[in-house]
């Protein structure tokens, strides 16, 4: 049987309106597989040092993996990537839904945009004839209008969308691209690329399938986890409730943000748990290509707030950011500000994180009320909240200013406003605490992506459990190695390792690529790329192909200026919220300072400077990128 690629990567000039195909060839394939590695490796070597990342010379890379479009569930994902317009480095996000299927059963195994248009233009892509149609009528729509009306254009409901709205035509730096209504590459502002480049969507069709070389054991594999999941065995929680089931038991650890990451008690935090508000406002569960977990909330209402369905429902980190964060405590009201922020791909994280440093600002004097519009810009305030991301994905009043995100809002506010920025490299926090788990501080700090937590480790989640052996519960865990219980708080060389191999494990997912909500094993992982391409890979290959991918994005980072300086924590996780389980907590700066050099020196990466070592980029097959290092000393 066929392998489960083309050979075949889409590229579209959208200055010069031409379209053409390249043949990577089978060793570029698979020594990268997809994802992380086809951005890093484009971006380093088209992209200009030192380019805009919202001029024509940057790239936006559409890039699923080599399993991508399997009929298996958690391999629908793809990843998106360029120079981030947020951070000036490395931009990357994932998502699944169905889309990249689409893409591959297109004919196509990635996509590279290059140039800017004049005028908007959306991209038509069906079954292998690919083509530029103008957009005029569609700019300035949710992404919703732009879908519904590109469906009836085209004469076809089947057909899949990655779009903008508002947020990312005004180029918010964290825009994100909406995928359908329902999924969001969130991280990073790579809508705000797509904006730049005036490309409105990326509309795809396809019907050849995409069986894999072995597809008898792909299919006893679906057929295996389905089962699984079917029977409650696996992934239960997910299944019912999706992400964000156990508020409650999160606060009382001390995982989840409240007011801007300032406190650490809330009353209302039962209110927007999954498991109750489902009870009111869910109306079911959605899914991604093939997958039999449906971890996708769907939610309607009618007050205090209208909630249109087509947006689903608010994850955990909408639950966080646009909930605890700021202050609210009302699912309906939360649920309408995921909506607005799908509608107008804007990221839910940024664009809460951002409102919640206002509110702080706001009740500390920094922002008076004839700077907020006359809204009343305080903690609780649901009203404020919603009007905000209207005027940030406008970018009207305060909300311009906002757009920038929070550290740039607070170099512009000034006064100690600084204090109250919750970002990594101008990536706003994510909606997990590095006070109770250190290892997510440290992956935080040196992530290429700015804070992020979907390739970070959560050392709740089994470094300080055991099995009834003495071993570490996770099973991810253990076939790295990671055999014995670690402190959450620890910051010692042992959890440094765990760290950063967990870290290479999580981002070697986003090139083949493949949910985190599946529990395949690694070596299930290894399985599914061998069945589906018919290599002959191993685990240790795999890993390889994360490695691979994190040195290259880390490469990418240092020759566009950014260095150990930029690898550190907002200042507030160095001391204690103000009540709740952290009330004593805080990373000691120069533990975390050590931990971070540890990792660079485990790393393959100088000690001093994280740059990756030359012999290192040997040892990975990429001496190619060892000319965008910055010279050696001697």
């Amino acid at each position: 049987m066929s392998p489960s690629f083309w050979n075949k990567i889409l590229r579209v000039n959208l200055t010069d309106r031409t379209i053409h195909s390249d043949q990577p060839g089978n060793l570029y394939l698979r020594r990268y597989m997809g994802g992380w590695n086809v951005i890093a490796d484009t971006l380093l070597r088209e992209v200009p040092p030192g380019a805009d990342p919202l001029g024509p010379e940057n790239r936006l890379i559409f890039a699923p993996g080599v399993i991508t479009g399997l009929a298996v569930a958690g391999v629908a994902r793809h990843a998106v990537g360029a120079k981030s317009p947020l951070t000036g480095g490395f931009g990357a996000g994932e998502v699944g839904g169905h889309w990249g299927t689409e893409l591959k059963r297109a004919g196509y195994d990635a996509l590279i945009v290059e140039g800017a248009s004049a005028e908007p233009v959306y991209l038509w892509i069906h079954d292998g004839e690919p083509e530029l149609r103008d957009a005029t009528h569609l700019w300035g729509k949710t992404t919703k209008d732009t879908l519904e009306t590109l469906k009836d254009e085209l004469g076809d409901s089947r057909i899949r969308c990655a779009s903008i709205g508002p947020g990312g035509e005004n180029m918010v730096p964290y825009a994100n691209i909406m995928h359908g209504t329902l999924d969001a590459v969130g991280r990073c502002g790579l809508g705000a690329v797509m904006g730049a480049k005036k490309l409105k969507s990326v509309v795809v069709r396809g019907t050849s399938p995409i069986k894999g070389a072995d597809p008898d054991r792909l299919r006893e594999m679906a057929r295996s986890m389905a089962a699984a999941v079917k029977a409650g065995d696996l992934a239960a929680s997910m299944h019912r409730y999706g992400t964000g089931a156990y508020l409650d038991r999160g606060l009382r650890e001390g995982n989840m943000p409240v007011h801007n990451f300032r406190d650490g008690e809330f009353e209302a935090v039962d209110a927007l748990s999954p498991i109750s508000f489902l009870q009111t406002i869910g109306i079911g569960m959605e899914g991604c290509y093939a997958c039999p977990i449906r971890c996708k909330k769907i939610v309607q209402a009618e007050s205090p707030y209208s909630v249109d369905p087509s947006y689903g429902g608010p994850e955990y980190e909408a639950l966080g950011a646009l909930g605890t964060c700021c202050g609210i405590g009302d699912p309906i009201a939360v649920s309408k500000a995921s909506e607005l922020c799908n509608a107008y791909s804007l990221d839910t994280i940024g664009t809460g994180v951002s409102i919640a440093f206002a509110m702080e600002c706001f009740e500390n004097g920094l922002l008076g009320i004839e700077d907020t519009d006359g809204l009343d810009l305080r903690f609780g305030n649901a009203d404020a909240v919603i009007q905000m991301i209207e005027k940030i994905a406008h970018r009207d009043g305060l909300g311009d200013l906002l757009a920038q995100g929070a550290s740039r809002s607070a170099q512009a506010i000034g006064r100690g406003a600084e204090a109250f920025a919750m970002e990594v490299k101008h990536q706003a926090y994510p909606m997990h605490e590095p006070r109770l788990k250190a290892g997510l501080g440290i992956s935080y700090a040196v992530s290429p992506t700015g804070a992020d937590h979907m390739h970070a480790i959560h050392d709740t989640f089994g470094l300080n459990k055991a099995d009834e052996k003495g071993f570490v519960s996770s099973h991810s865990l253990r076939s790295l190695g990671i055999l014995q219980t670690i402190d959450p708080h620890s910051l010692s060389p042992a959890k440094v390792r765990a760290t950063l191999y967990f870290t290479i494990a999580r981002v070697m997912t986003n090139c083949i690529a493949v949910c985190n909500f599946v529990p395949w094993t690694t070596q299930e992982h290894t399985e599914l790329v061998g069945a589906a391409t018919g290599w002959d890979v191993t685990d240790f290959e795999l890993f390889k192909v994360g490695e691979r991918a994190l040195n290259l994005a880390r490469v990418f980072n240092v020759r566009e200026g950014l260095s150990a300086e930029d690898d550190r924590l907002a200042e507030r996780s160095h001391g204690p919220t103000r009540n709740g389980p952290l009330a004593e907590a805080g990373i000691d700066r120069e533990q975390l300072r050590q931990a971070v050099h540890t990792y660079y020196e485990m790393a393959g990466w100088s000690r001093d400077s994280g740059v990756p070592l030359p012999i290192k980029l040997h040892e990975l097959d990429v001496a190619w990128a060892i000319e965008h290092l910055p010279e050696q000393p001697g």
